[in-house]
């Protein structure tokens, strides 16, 4: 599969529209069929993330010439997300994870892992739940690492990170030992000091690679730090880790809607009376996909206003996602509280996007915050 992927240059030379375009076809050919196995566990669809890989979804935003672009990678990922939203989550994972090696200053990790990353032919996910969760005082650091030559000895656990395997990578964080540091680092699952423990079935998404993750003394390589210390790389990267977020909604706004649309004709008659019809989740759609799209040409800005708006932006979207899918639920009936109806499945997808880190109520307390 690796060598049909694109090179970072030529995913570059891409516009965005053709990426999108043909994430969306993938998505409805190959994955479509799939998703009800992701939903509930039977599937974890590697080789259909390897082809959106090899097609340019995950090189978009890689940093070239110029500054750094999301609005491809999100317009990517809500086509995705239009099919399944499991999906979006776990090409938010590899969006994130080329994203942390796209702004590293390690050299030696950039060239290492920047096109195995960006093509998918590696694939893997991000560990920063809990160290989001430290920054804004909610959580304390479940992962400490100890300074050796050469490294770092790193234990603890996270319960829940997605997007991996046996052969997959993330993006993590842990607190030095000798002070109050932290250091970001890239985790090899293949490492024998690492253990994947499956998680307790979710009520929703299972087959999204979520495992609880063991570090037992591992070893962590010079060249697998992403930045030490953390917290200023943190800072460079936050606004594009919640931006991607917005692909994941948007794709199941979208959905929502269709699904309103499929049952107009049948269901109008009545639907009628509901107070909240397709026409209004466009709109909504519309001025989110618009915010997005500003925000994600400038995800370096430092600025507390853009940072605040990223927040905001985030917030809504989370609260959109929801509303769209008990909407679409209302709007099929009966028909919707099928187990074989996609719109129960679309309801459960939505307050994903409403917990998954960060979460509604962290959000509402850092808009509080600042």
């Amino acid at each position: 599969m690796g060598s049909l992927a694109l090179s970072r240059a030529e995913v570059l030379d891409q516009p965005a529209p053709s990426i999108a375009g043909e994430v969306a076809r993938i998505a409805r050919e190959d994955l479509a069929p799939l998703a009800a196995g992701i939903d509930d566990g039977s599937v974890y669809p590697a080789e259909v993330l390897r082809k959106f890989g090899a097609v340019g979804a995950w090189g978009s935003h890689v940093l070239h010439e110029g500054p750094a672009d999301l609005r491809c990678a999100i317009q990517a990922m809500a086509a995705i997300g239009e099919v399944c939203g499991a999906t979006a989550f776990m090409a938010w994972c590899q969006n994130t994870l080329v994203w942390y090696a796209a702004n590293s200053t390690n050299l030696k990790l950039a060239k290492r892992f920047g096109d195995t990353f960006s093509t998918g032919r590696v694939l893997g996910g991000t560990g920063l739940s809990n160290p989001m969760k430290s920054f804004f005082g909610i959580e304390k650091l479940k992962l400490k690492g100890k300074k050796v030559e050469g490294g770092y000895i790193v234990r603890g656990a996270l319960p829940w990170v997605s997007n991996l395997g046996p052969d997959h990578y993330f993006g993590t964080i842990f607190e030095r030992e000798e002070d109050e540091g932290t250091v970001m680092f890239l985790a090899d699952c293949s490492d024998p000091a690492i253990t994947l423990t499956p998680c307790k079935p979710f009520m929703a998404m299972d087959g999204t690679g979520t495992y609880g993750v063991q570090f037992r003394d591992v070893f962590v390589s010079d060249e697998l730090i992403l930045a030490d210390p953390a917290a200023p790389f943190v800072k460079k990267i936050r606004a594009g880790f919640i931006l991607l977020q917005a692909g994941m909604a948007l794709g199941v706004i979208r959905d929502c809607i269709n699904i309103m649309d499929e049952v107009g004709s049948p269901l109008g008659h009545i639907n009628r009376y509901l107070p909240q019809q397709p026409v209004h989740f466009r709109d909504v759609a519309a001025e989110l996909e618009a915010e997005t799209m500003v925000l994600a040409r400038d995800p370096y800005n430092e600025d507390e206003t853009y940072w605040r708006k990223v927040i905001a932006l985030r917030l809504s979207a989370g609260e959109a996602s929801v509303a769209a899918a008990h909407a679409a639920m209302l709007h099929c009936g009966a028909r919707g509280y099928l187990r074989s109806h996609r719109a129960q499945r679309r309801l459960r997808e939505a307050y994903f996007v409403a917990i998954v880190t960060p979460a509604t109520k962290q959000l509402r307390k850092m808009l509080a915050d600042y």
